[in-house]
Parts: C-alpha cells; sequence; structure tokens
C-alpha cells in the first residue's frame, strides 16, 4: 500500500536565466540545499552548477542499439542458412552484405524505443501519472529555484526566503505538493 507524501515547498520565480545562474551561484555558496530547478527550456550550465553525475542513459542506447544488431543478424542468419535456405539473384546462402541494411534499421528501432522507454520509468513520467506543479508560469517563461522546507525551522525558512528576495526573485511562495 502506497502512501502519498506530501512536501512542503517554497519558491522562488526569476525572470531571466543569468538572473537564476547567479542565484545558484550564490546558494552553492551559502551551502542552501536546492531541491530542484524548473525552467522553461535547457540553460547551459545548469547541470554542472547543480553537481548534477552525467547522464547514463547513452550506456543505455548502446545496450539497447546492441540488441537490435544482434536480433537482426542473427535472426537473418537463421532464416537464410536453417529455416529458408533459397539461392536468389547468385547470391549465397548466408550473405552478410546483404543483411546490413535491416541489421541497421533493427539498431536504430531498438535503441529509440529503449532509450525512451528507459527515461520515461527513470523519471516517472508513465501514461496516467499528474505531476503537480508549483506555479503555472514556470514552464511558459519563468525560471525556479524550489526548497524542501519539511522539518525546516522557521530561521531556516526565513534565511531562504531572504536568499530568494535578495537574488532577485519576482515572486517568492510556498507549496504543499
Amino acid at each position: 500500500m502506497s502512501q502519498n507524501k506530501s512536501k512542503e515547498v517554497l519558491f522562488g520565480l526569476y525572470d531571466d536565466e543569468t538572473d537564476l545562474m547567479d542565484a545558484i551561484r550564490v546558494a552553492n555558496k551559502e551551502h542552501l540545499e536546492i531541491d530542484e530547478v524548473f525552467t522553461p527550456f535547457p540553460v547551459h550550465g545548469l547541470d554542472h552548477l547543480l553537481h548534477f553525475e552525467e547522464s547514463r542513459l547513452h550506456i543505455a542506447g548502446f545496450v539497447y542499439g546492441a540488441m537490435g544488431t544482434l536480433t537482426a543478424f542473427l535472426f537473418m542468419s537463421w532464416v537464410f542458412t536453417r529455416d529458408w535456405p533459397i539461392i536468389f539473384g547468385g547470391k549465397p546462402y548466408w550473405s552478410v552484405p546483404a543483411f546490413i541494411p535491416i541489421t541497421f534499421e533493427l539498431t536504430v528501432l531498438f535503441c529509440a524505443i529503449g532509450m525512451v522507454v528507459s527515461y520515461y520509468t527513470v523519471n516517472g513520467l508513465a501514461p496516467g501519472v499528474t505531476i503537480p506543479t508549483l506555479h503555472d508560469r514556470i514552464t511558459d517563461d519563468k525560471f525556479c529555484i524550489a526548497f524542501n522546507t519539511n522539518g525546516a525551522s522557521a530561521q531556516d525558512i526565513g534565511n531562504m526566503k531572504d536568499f530568494l528576495s535578495k537574488t532577485g526573485a519576482s515572486l517568492i511562495d510556498s507549496k504543499v505538493v
């Protein structure tokens, strides 16, 4: 039986990505623990400032592509040498150059489908899942820094609000999600 754990979030909205980046630098210097950062488009250098590790999705893509290559090559080898050996066009039963186009296509297909499924699974974006939003303008034209305030003292929350105001947040609000 799963329980929905709600958390209280204090967030500040910024008008520009440079203001957001400057605020994150200040937060890192002050050792504030940022819970989440939301942007309407990818911001270059943000992952470095937030100390994110490099994604391992490319490793999964390689594995899915290798599975597609093996599936195509082994299936065509079996079909054309054991199951249905027919000589057509003067080619031998096991004609590797003829297998290349289909092998390439299945490599790309397995890689693409596998990476999409992996991405959605890791990020919890299954069909029917509703993700709560902090503010409607975050996905439109605002940038957001959010702090988890569950268990934080009144002084810590006051420090977070002071941080958001001094770094130029245009709106400071809290919400339970």
